[in-house]
This record gives C-alpha cells, structure tokens and sequence, in this order.
C-alpha cells in the first residue's frame, strides 16, 4: 500500500502542477467501503486521514474500530432519510445532497455540541436515471435552501459523470461543475470544494479544479481482495 500511496500522490501533483495548483489544494479521499478496517488503519499509517464510505451500517462498525486515529469521514453514498440522524451524529461530510428534505433532516440532527457538518450538492450533469443527484438547472435554488440551514456548512457540488472513453470528453463534464461552481460563487456563494474524479479520472478531474478526488480501487485493490 504505501508505494500506492506514493504513486497516486504523484500523480495527483502532476496534474495539479499542469493546472497551474499546489498539489496541497488537492484531498486524496479513501474510498474504503467493503474493505476491513485494517486496510484503513495501513492507509492512516501513510498519512490518508479522509476516509469516504458508502454503508452506513459498515461505516458505524469501522468508525468504532477505529475510534483511536484522527480520522476525518465522509460519507459518499445516497442517503435515505431514515438514515440522516446517525449521519449527521458521526460524519463530518455529507456529499450527496440532492434534496431539501435530506438537508433539512441533517440541519436539525447535526448535535449543537459537533461543528458544522459540510456537505457539498451532488449534481447529475447527464441527466443519468440510474445516478443521484440533482439537475444542473435546479442546483442553484437548492444551493441557496440548504446554505441558509443552521449547523450546515455548504462547501461546494460532486459529481459522478458518465463513464467516457475520450479523456477530452470526460474532463468536459467536470468543466461543466466548475462552471457551475463559478456560477454560484458570482451569485454570491463562496463554494471552496469540487468533490469529483475516482479511480480511473482524477487526473482529469483534477485539471479541471478538483478539490477531493474519491479514490478506491486504485489504492485498496478490487473491494474484498
């Protein structure tokens, strides 16, 4: 794992230095869920302290285990409103917002006692049934909803784009929540954090203005290996 590590840091600096950033405004976040906590526990060791899962049930019992490291979580998958209150108790990042009523239930369950929960918008550029994610054209009616909840922090938009063959296209899509991020922001929101690019894209989400990179497969291997 740790020459994993050290091959994705490098290449996440190259593609920042293309884009003219500091490899420091990049977040490499381990997507670890169906992998065991041991393997997070190796991760940690190399310096990886933002961890994304999926799983709520899975999450809880990891978080658990690994109660001793300074880990930041965030948690990455769809989210059901019956599951928003253990959420906003033990996650410190939310990123697939996508309705109100799912921002609304975080706000009034984040404990007064915690810092407020950051959560970023997920966006469905293509329109994709199969995705989460609200359309582009309602993102900035729900962006101002959930920025002005109490004890939410609305940092920014994720996405998942369509899996493309052209590198040229794929970074098309992550140039499109740029532009959108760029739009709320000269609205008069100040959103600091693209949650975007996975395994097979980061570097090119990453020229594009990625702040968090969701990495799995290539730093942990197939989920259960």
């Amino acid at each position: 794992m740790p020459e994993r590590i050290a091959a994705l840091r490098a290449r996440a600096a190259a593609a920042a230095a293309a884009a003219g950033r500091n490899a420091d405004s990049v977040t490499l976040l381990a997507v670890s869920k169906g992998q065991p906590a041991q393997l997070i526990r190796a991760a940690a060791a190399e310096g990886l302290r933002d961890i994304g899962e999926s799983y709520l049930a899975e999450a809880l019992g990891k978080m658990e285990a690994l109660r001793d490291l300074p880990l930041t979580w965030h948690f990455i998958g769809r989210l059901q409103a019956n599951k928003t209150r253990q959420v906003a108790e033990h996650f410190a990042w939310v990123h697939g917002v996508d309705r109100l009523k799912i921002a609304e239930r975080l706000a009034a369950q984040r404990p007064y006692h915690a810092p407020a929960l950051n959560v970023c918008i997920q966006v469905n550029l293509a329109g994709e049934a199969s995705k989460g994610g609200v359309p582009a054209a309602e993102a900035p009616d729900l962006a101002a909803a959930v920025a002005s909840l109490p004890r939410l922090a609305l940092r920014g938009l994720m996405c998942i784009p369509p899996e493309e063959a052209d590198p040229g296209r794929q970074r098309a899509w992550f140039a499109g929540l740029r532009q959108l991020r760029d739009t709320l922001n000269a609205g008069g929101m100040s959103l600091d954090t693209l949650s975007m690019g996975m395994s097979g894209d980061f570097e090119g989400a990453i020229r594009e203005g990625a702040t968090i990179v969701r990495i799995g497969t290539a730093l942990f291997g197939p989920r259960g290996s």
